[in-house]
């Protein structure tokens, strides 16, 4: 191979030069990995070819020590994946950081293991054989992230489609990352190769030929590939760096354990990727530099361990494969294991799989002696052999596409099976193939069986990828379940559903009939705010302050997001503790705001029921709003505040310290902010309407606690708004105070609507009125009044434009302002259309009316039928006097002459004619 080389070189190259120089370097590094005393097993990530490869060896060799590249601190969990129907993923999750910028938080790390992967039959022979030992000498969870450059472990946006989201955000490790980091290279081999995609070109030149090749064949291929990709890699300091350092720190850890065991090298054999076996560190073997590579400590960050689901569309989505590439090396290493007729490792009792009856005898089986002969260039000249069995199985895969096409509602027929198998021939031989691959079926079952549309929800290609196996989702055994997640489905019990399954339960619980379902409606609750949506969703059934209903509908799908229930479990060890710790941890965020600190009161109450933790999120909320500069959650606040008064002054004999104290200081803070944020461009009239709400809510509760109601009337009056939608809001803070009367502001609305100047502005003032409403409900009749002149007076061009404002205004503020607003209209309109035409406006009516009675006109009847409700009224206001000689003005219609719009409303009340 190495003359081969060299002549190629010169009759490329023109003679020795960089080409010649790599060429050579690849043979060296083939040579340099097989004369290495401790064998290397170099192996491609999930590659059947490999696995199959990897259970011959065990089989053959029987080592006694078997060293992986894994995640050192990983190892504990291995054990739990008997529990396991793979793939799963073996995971390392770390909310608390220390060491690492907080917002790289949470920290997550996962080793997909599959079937049809070398790593799980080495893991698989390790822990099902006697006598032998399973090492990882990998970097640890911690040190992966300590080697990453920042823009490379920042979060990043999870893959959109739920299987392919079952890793979430976390740093995937890889065993055996086998592909070009060489762009053009890359490119190169699939123009070559008349393939679209990597996993297709594997699939093709590498993973076929190797399936059937010899040990000492397949480790040279191997070698060979690793070299070639590792050398033409893009010379990236920090990629590079992190690579080397990983072949230094896995050699350290294997000569620590052989000096610390006196293992003997020939019994032991290394699993690692190829591009890592044909490294060119000086630490490379066990006979290295003996220079120790300096292992930097972990920092304080606390790790989790656990297993979570994977699938095989994660695994393809997390590392970059094709769509359907680890489904079609499934279905290859059934297929290898059926022509090689070799005996897999699998763990005992492992869901799915059969038990392995190999064990260790006293006796090793004859380990074939590894030499250096060369093996390369006869399997490189070998040209493909075409099987009977894959044109059975492309015959096969013919009909059974046209009838999963014709159950999904395409108008298939045999003729089209004809079609696919003739076209899948064909478009092998356009692609200088002596056999079609799944890849040339999959383009044959597309071309003849896609029509114009797609009759169902699945097009062809999903049609042929389930066909083939599908996406393969594994699940984690209750065994192997972090103890929040077994408490769970402990809790839930009562239930009667299978928790476990994928897909989505529907539980009904009738808690008035059965008081023990109330336990599980707490916990389902706390699952749906801790959990993905979907995981629990409520159908039927509310939970607010005060109020729990007795009878729920759910639907539950834990089963599909296991690993979100998984990943609570590396929180705490029960569902309070973790919803307790968040809740914490989200009130005193940087980022939180009052409305938020006030918003995990509500959330502790509802769900935790912990007066305790209540208490101290409130104190928080204090805290937070003393300093705050800015009135953007003025809204959110009113509105929290008032539900938690509202629902501790009808459960508690007292009302909470916090809360009083959180009024009293609210009161005096909004007060000051009052008058900038009328002026204030930025803030919002909603904004603003929530304050004035906050402050004449709270004013009664905050007087009554010490403030002052002077500093109230001082920021009203040093508000000057220029806009006109805050200066109507300003006009109903000041008819609540008593500084303008509602006389007045009708006045104000009519002087608007008659100065042509203002016209266009009026529907400003219009929304300012409408959100005055909040801190002024009592102005509903003076809205509803200005509202419908605004109808009838404004001209269209004005108007027009005006309508979009007012739906935006009521949808923003609608479940508050819409009845208030409907209930009036209710009481003033007619009620049938017949009575619209002789309808007069009230203000119309009243305008038109002539003057009241003094005292002795229809109020004087008031004062006479009903005495001793004016004598009532007037000792009330002030009004002095006594009843005198009957036939005479009494004294107290000095009340009616004072109050003649109050005396009129009562006579109206009581009929008085």
């Amino acid at each position: 191979m190495r003359a081969q080389l060299q002549d190629a070189a010169a009759a490329f190259a023109d003679g020795p030069g960089t080409l010649d120089g790599i060429l050579h370097g690849l043979v060296d590094d083939v040579d340099r990995a097989l004369r290495e005393p401790l064998e290397i097993f170099p192996v491609c990530h999930h590659s059947p070819a490999s696995a199959t490869a990897m259970a011959r060896r065990l089989r053959a060799k029987q080592p006694r020590t078997v060293f992986l590249e894994l995640c050192e601190d990983m190892a504990p969990l291995l054990t739990e994946l008997r529990n396991c129907r793979l793939p799963v993923a073996v995971q390392a999750f770390a909310t608390r950081i220390d060491g690492f910028p907080a917002d790289w938080a949470p920290l997550s790390v996962v080793a997909p293991i599959t079937e049809a992967s070398a790593e799980y039959q080495a893991i698989a022979y390790a822990l099902e054989t006697p006598g032998v030992e399973l090492v990882l000498v990998d970097r640890s969870s911690d040190h992966v992230f300590q080697w990453q450059p920042h823009e490379d472990t920042a979060p990043g946006d999870a893959p959109a489609e739920e299987e392919a989201a079952l890793h979430g955000d976390a740093v995937g490790v890889e065993l055996g990352d086998l592909r070009p980091r060489f762009a053009e290279l890359e490119q190169h081999l699939l123009r070559h190769g008349k393939v679209r995609h990597w996993s297709e070109w594997w699939h093709q030149y590498v993973e076929l030929p190797l399936g059937d090749a010899d040990h000492d064949t397949y480790r040279q291929v191997m070698f060979l590939i690793g070299s070639l990709f590792r050398r033409l890699a893009p010379g990236e300091l920090g990629r590079v760096r992190v690579d080397e350092d990983r072949e230094r720190y896995m050699w350290t850890r294997i000569r620590e354990h052989l000096a610390a065991t006196g293992a003997d090298p020939a019994d032991c054999v290394f699993v690692c990727g190829a591009f890592h076996a044909a490294s060119r560190v000086e630490e490379f073997g066990v006979d290295g530099s003996p220079t120790a590579f300096a292992i930097s400590p972990r920092t304080a960050t606390e790790w989790q361990y656990g297993l979570i689901p994977s699938s095989h569309t994660a695994i393809e989505a997390q590392f970059g494969l094709e769509r359907g590439s680890v489904s079609i090396a499934a279905s290859q290493w059934e297929k290898n294991l059926r022509r090689t007729r070799v005996q897999p490792y699998r763990l005992k009792g492992q869901a799915g799989a059969k038990a392995s009856r190999a064990r260790r005898s006293g006796a090793p089986a004859p380990v074939a002696q590894t030499d250096t002969a060369d093996r390369l260039s006869g399997f490189l000249r070998r040209p493909p052999v075409l099987d009977r069995l894959d044109q059975e199985e492309l015959l096969g895969w013919s009909v059974e596409v046209v009838r999963a096409a014709r159950r999904n509602g395409y108008l298939a027929s045999t003729a089209d099976a004809i079609a696919v198998y003739e076209t899948s021939v064909l478009l092998a031989g356009l692609r200088d193939r002596a056999k079609p691959t799944p890849y040339d079926f999959l383009d044959a079952a597309v071309t003849c069986l896609e029509k114009d549309r797609t009759p169902g929800r699945r097009d062809v290609r999903r049609v042929v990828e389930i066909m083939m196996g599908g996406d393969r989702i594994g699940q984690v055994g209750y065994e192997s379940l972090p103890p929040l997640a077994r408490d769970v489905h402990d809790r839930l019990a009562p239930l009667g559903l299978d928790l476990q399954a994928r897909g989505v339960k529907r539980a009904l619980l009738d808690i008035k009939s059965d008081p023990r379902l109330r336990a599980c409606s707490d916990v389902l609750w706390m699952l749906r705010h801790l959990l993905p949506h979907g995981a629990a969703r409520a159908i039927m059934g509310e939970r607010k302050l005060g109020e729990q209903s007795v009878q729920e509908s759910w639907d539950l799908a834990l089963g599909t997001h296991q690993r979100a229930l998984i990943e609570l479990g590396y929180e705490g060890v029960s569902l309070e503790q973790v919803l307790e710790q968040r809740l914490r941890r989200e009130a005193h965020a940087a980022h939180a705001n009052t409305a938020v600190v006030l918003r995990t009161v509500e959330d502790a109450t509802l769900y935790l029921g912990s007066r305790r933790l209540s208490d101290e999120l409130g104190t928080r909320a204090l805290e937070v709003l003393s300093t705050e500069r800015s009135v953007d959650g003025a809204p959110e606040v009113l509105q929290r505040v008032r539900k938690l008064l509202a629902y501790y002054r009808t459960t508690e004999p007292v009302l909470p310290e916090w809360i009083e104290r959180f009024a009293k200081a609210g009161y005096a803070h909004y007060c000051t902010l009052l008058p900038t944020a009328f002026t204030d461009e930025t803030a919002t009239v909603r904004q603003v309407a929530a304050m004035l709400g906050f402050l004449f809510s709270m004013e009664s509760l905050a007087l009554s606690l010490g403030s002052d109601r002077t500093q109230l009337e001082l920021a009203i009056a040093q508000s000057h708004p220029q806009e006109p939608a805050k200066t109507a809001l300003l006009w109903g803070a000041q008819v609540q105070t008593g500084r303008l009367t509602r006389q007045e502001l009708r006045e104000r609305c009519d002087e608007l609507l008659g100065n042509p100047l203002l016209l266009p502005a009026y529907p400003h003032y219009l929304s300012g009125l409408l959100h005055a409403l909040e801190p002024v409900p009592g102005l509903v009749d003076v809205v509803v009044e200005a509202v419908s002149n605004a109808f009838a007076r404004l001209p269209d061009p004005v108007l027009l434009p005006w309508l979009p404002t007012l739906i935006a205004t009521l949808r923003t503020s609608g479940p508050d302002l819409a009845p208030l607003l409907t209930r009036e209209a209710g009481r003033i309109f007619p009620g049938w259309l017949g009575a619209l035409d002789a309808w007069v406006p009230p203000w119309h009516a009243q305008a038109a009316a002539p003057a009241r009675p003094s005292a002795t006109g229809r109020g004087s009847v008031l004062v006479a039928a009903y005495p001793e409700t004016c004598d009532a009224l007037a000792a009330v206001l002030g009004c002095e006097g006594t009843w005198t000689v009957a036939g005479t003005v009494p004294a107290g219609s000095l009340l009616v002459g004072r109050y003649p719009e109050t005396a009129h409303a009562l006579a109206v009340v009581l009929g008085v004619e």
